[in-house]
């Protein structure tokens, strides 16, 4: 599957790298998470789960403990890691992604 998809801004994560603190925070800016590790997605509701900080920070943290790639914001979503079905679920066949 092939969209055009346009980020409004780009983060280098060899470049910058977000620990904990800076995960959690973007955590707390949305409310539905989708985190793919593997061939596994979870997908949290903040609205109706509260997760513990620790846990959710091992499912938004890589092995160097930080903000694991890619990750997306849209709006009140984040997506953490690539799963193709997830991306088109969420992002559609014509999407532009812009803030």
């Amino acid at each position: 599957m092939r969209n055009k998809v346009e980020a409004a801004t780009t983060v280098d994560a060899r470049k910058t790298a977000l620990g904990k603190l800076e995960a959690l925070k973007l955590a707390s800016e949305v409310t539905e998470i989708y985190v793919s590790k593997g061939t596994k997605v979870v997908h949290l509701d903040l609205k109706k789960d509260c997760p513990d900080p620790d846990k959710l920070a091992a499912l938004l943290l890589g092995p160097t403990g930080n903000l694991r790639a890619p990750t997306i914001k849209r709006g009140t979503t984040l997506i953490v890691g690539f799963d193709e079905s997830t991306y088109g679920a969420l992002f559609g066949s014509n999407v532009r992604a812009s803030r």
